[in-house]
């Protein structure tokens, strides 16, 4: 590896503030045999093909952009190591790849021994830094220590690499609105070869299978948690920690050809990194609920978007035609990511070694002052106004009797003056008894003048007007029904009975409904989402425009829906949207398998 400057624990002493999530995208070289679709215009920006108008293009702009000639340490340098620094001030710091699968994140995460990647770079700098803050002049008394965790969520179970027992470890949130893994492993760093130790053998575990596109698939998300600990004699430790991510890549199993286990992985990725999407965009909007619960993913990364944590999102996009919607979709998330704030914070500041002198001095002085002060016996604010004692229940007399007699047992001389010969406790205890006693006599005073004011009101209030019977009217029974039809046993409506029996009581009426029909509404709703045009889907109800293109691109991208609540995987669409869509239109979709003839519901109108 080159030698690159590192990073030094004096810099970068700004206060916390607000601080973007950094994006960076990174071009992978394209393959000989295809056409480019993407191409950088300079460093920070670059264009994609628009796929409606061959002559036009998407042009992009980011904090970073890395050709396809760039190196392993020209990304490292420039995006991940400015922010380890912060680790030693006590803030979190995280570092994300996304992408499709096939584009180059798990590279630029690992590397090769002759271009090492992001993982061994960032360890051996920390570990590089630990060594010069202890050996510093304000490391005399203080002491570091590096410890790793490396975890992968797999089918939204998340499982321990460093100890492979196959147990769905639990994630909780801490106090501090942290995240941590309860029963991950934890392995302590003295040197980066105890990390390569541990490491290579933890990665032995993760999960890879060969694809389509890739013969080194990374089935799972992995993250890499290194965690910095300070501790100095009195004051209390603090740690932070870097989340270092590789996440899995988004797949078309058109392209893939997966099938059985490899599809249901594929499912379960796309779903989680669907709703990492929604996370980044419920959080760049505002909005008062953000799902990071939805996901195991996203319940991990929920200080690194809109968290504590000093985040940067690394995008990669594979410039080959056939990758041509993964990159426009790797390519709209990251644009979307640039508009997350996280609030990274310090949990305690550690004081310098001449504060803590200060400190001890302060906390000293405290402990002499409350010593030395003691306080009244009783309050010197007069009491309110009390009840008398004839009113009083007989254990509030004998309570009132029993704290009179012992006031007076104590000499009336010292009220308001420190009684030296009571404890504190027992002072303390005799004052709030007191309030006590006073709060209860209010309280009951209160509530006497609240009966007084109810009966008075209802003296005053005259008596409703009797009901007027008016005499019943009679009305003849038709004698001839309607005739039956093929349609009238297919939805019925249903008076409910009141198990009350109230005689004016409103009728209610549910509506009974036949499953089968049901079901067969559903798979023609199904069918007119995959088979419609535009316009059929615009006479559907809760579709409009916005909606039925986003179906039709939907459908050419990744294929027919398999079920109706497949809707909520697009963008936009939530499970209440997608419930009001089926609730909306099934009805119209059974008229429509109906025979022509007279409605079921015509014959209750």
């Amino acid at each position: 590896m080159q030698s690159q400057p590192r990073p030094s624990m004096k810099e970068h002493r700004q206060p916390d503030a607000p601080v973007p999530v950094r994006v960076c995208v990174r071009l992978r070289p394209c393959s000989k045999d295809s056409e480019p679709c993407v191409r950088g215009l300079d460093s920070r920006s670059l264009e994609l093909v628009n796929w409606r108008n061959a002559k036009e293009t998407f042009k992009y702009q980011f904090d970073t952009f890395y050709g396809d000639t760039a190196t392993q340490q020209d990304v490292y340098c420039s995006s991940v190591q400015p922010i380890l620094h912060h680790l030693l001030q006590g803030q979190n710091a995280s570092v994300l790849a996304y992408g499709p699968t096939g584009a180059g994140k798990t590279h630029t995460m690992l590397g090769s021994p002759q271009q090492p990647g992001v993982i061994p770079r960032a360890v051996r700098d920390i570990l590089h830094m630990v060594r010069e803050a202890g050996c510093g002049p304000d490391g005399h008394n203080c002491s570091y220590s590096v410890s790793m965790s490396y975890l992968e969520v797999y089918q939204e179970k998340v499982l321990d690499l460093l100890e492979p027992s196959g147990r769905d470890l639990v994630l909780r949130e801490t106090p501090d609105r942290s995240i941590m893994v309860t029963g991950l492993t934890e392995q302590e760093l003295s040197s980066f070869h105890d990390f390569e130790k541990h490491f290579l053998l933890a990665s032995r575990n993760r999960t890879v299978a060969s694809t389509g596109l890739n013969s080194r698939s990374s089935r799972s998300h992995a993250a890499l948690v290194l965690r910095v600990a300070q501790s100095r004699p009195l004051v209390p430790a603090r740690s932070a920690k870097l989340q270092l991510v590789d996440l899995a890549g988004c797949e078309d199993n058109r392209l893939t050809g997966n099938c059985g286990l490899r599809l249901r992985e594929s499912s379960v990725i796309n779903t989680s990194l669907l709703v990492l999407g929604k996370v980044v965009d419920a959080l760049r909007l505002g909005r008062p609920r953000v799902p990071y619960r939805d996901s195991k993913l996203t319940r991990l990364l929920q200080d690194s978007l809109g968290g504590s944590a000093h985040s940067v999102v690394i995008a990669h996009v594979a410039p080959e035609q056939r990758f041509y919607f993964d990159t426009l979709t790797t390519l709209n998330f990251a644009t979307r990511s640039k508009q997350v704030v996280n609030k990274p914070f310090a949990p305690g500041a550690l004081p310098e070694p001449a504060a803590e002198k200060t400190l001890q001095k302060e906390n000293s002085d405290k402990q002499k002052q409350s010593t030395s002060k003691e306080g009244p016996l009783v309050a010197e604010k007069p009491l309110g106004a009390l009840l008398p004692l004839d009113q009083l229940e007989p254990s509030l007399v004998q309570r009132v009797l029993r704290l009179e007699e012992l006031e007076r047992q104590q000499g009336a001389g010292h009220r308001g003056l420190p009684l030296l010969g009571t404890p504190k406790a027992e002072r303390k205890a005799l004052l709030r008894c007191l309030e006590e006693t006073q709060a209860e006599l209010e309280m009951r005073q209160q509530q006497k003048e609240l009966e007084a004011k109810e009966l008075l009101r209802a003296a005053s209030t005259p008596e409703p007007p009797q009901a007027i019977v008016l005499p019943m009217r009679q009305v003849p029974i038709p004698q001839k029904r309607a005739p039956p039809t093929e349609d009238e046993g297919i939805l019925v409506l249903k008076r409910r009975s009141d198990p009350g029996g109230t005689e004016n009581a409103v009728p209610s009426w549910e509506l009974t409904r036949c499953q089968e029909l049901m079901v067969r509404g559903h798979q023609k709703l199904l069918e007119l989402l995959n088979q419609g045009s535009t316009r059929e889907l615009l006479s559907l109800k809760r579709i409009g425009p916005r909606t039925a293109e986003l179906i039709m691109a939907w459908r050419e991208q990744h294929g027919p829906f398999v079920t109706l609540q497949d809707l909520q995987r697009m963008e936009t669409m939530t499970a209440k949207k997608v419930a009001t869509l089926i609730k909306a239109n099934t009805l119209d979709c059974i008229q429509m398998l109906l025979p022509p003839g007279p409605s079921a519901l015509s014959l209750f109108s």
